[in-house]
């Protein structure tokens, strides 16, 4: 049976999420975490792409994020391409690493936005993993309290508050 064809957003925003091949980890140490957030830098910069939050678990990747200059297809094929290929290097391994393609919902409201940014920080609370979205290293919320690196935190900040 084929796949069926992508929903388009019509805001150009998607939840994303990425799952290791077989639910495996993805991520096996901190430098794998480092590797992933560097690819996914690289990446932004050269696909054009808005990337608004993100989480980090050991067998997925949860990203809030807004197509750029091509498509996302474009882009998670530069991620997968570059990350999986580090990541065969680096374990000796060979074949796939991420489940069929990413998986993509169109976010179309702002409320919905914000519930899909706080159910990606909110994931590793409902893992059991932390008791408080503050304790998890890999997500972006420390960009939202603090100051962004990689993520585009006042998009959302301004629906909170004009005065952001």
């Amino acid at each position: 049976m084929p796949r069926g064809t992508r929903k388009k957003s019509t805001t150009g925003i998607y939840h994303v999420v990425l799952r290791g091949i077989n639910k495996q980890r993805i991520f096996e140490d901190t430098q794998d975490y480092h590797k992933f957030l560097e690819t996914i830098k690289i990446s932004k910069d050269k696909s054009g792409y808005t990337l608004f939050t993100y989480c980090l678990m050991s067998n997925h990747v949860h990203l809030l994020i807004k197509e750029g200059k091509e498509s996302l297809g474009n882009s998670f094929r530069r991620i997968g391409a570059s990350f999986v290929y580090w990541y065969n290097w680096k374990y000796s391994r060979c074949g796939h690493l991420f489940q069929d393609r990413y998986k993509s919902e169109p976010v179309e409201t702002d409320s919905y936005f914000l519930t899909v940014l706080r159910y990606i920080h909110q994931n590793p609370i409902k893992a059991g993993i932390v008791k408080e979205i503050g304790q998890y290293p890999w997500s972006s919320y420390q960009e939202y309290i603090t100051k962004p690196e990689i993520c585009d935190t006042a998009f959302a900040l301004k629906l909170f508050s004009e005065d952001y």
